[in-house]
């Protein structure tokens, strides 16, 4: 007996039924709502791509997340930004010298 496999395609890879099937088993329903204008853009954009909404869905929310995780570091860079202090007047400018002698 032959097995035959159904395979779905999901960002330019194929899984089978039973990858398809572990995918969804670890992912939670939810229940949101949008505007008219969100609901009919999000339809377009799934006719386009030949995916279901849920899908271009989770893709927003993953750039989002994405984003904002971008923007947290850099955040958090930013803040760093003169909160220590050598205690030497001109390390911006001799650097390289004060490096040389403390590494040879």
């Amino acid at each position: 007996m032959i097995a035959m496999h159904t395979l779905s395609v999901k960002a330019g890879r194929y899984y089978s039924a039973v990858d398809m099937c572990a995918i969804i088993l670890h992912m939670r329903r939810m229940q949101v709502q949008f505007t008219d204008e969100q609901a009919r853009i999000l339809q377009e954009r799934a006719g386009d791509s030949r995916r279901p909404i849920a899908a271009v869905v989770r893709d927003a929310v993953d750039a989002w997340i994405a984003a904002d995780a971008r923007h947290r570091r850099r955040e958090l860079a930013l803040a760093a930004i003169g909160g220590f202090h050598s205690g030497l007047g001109d390390l911006a400018e001799h650097h390289d010298r004060y490096l040389e002698e403390e590494v040879g």
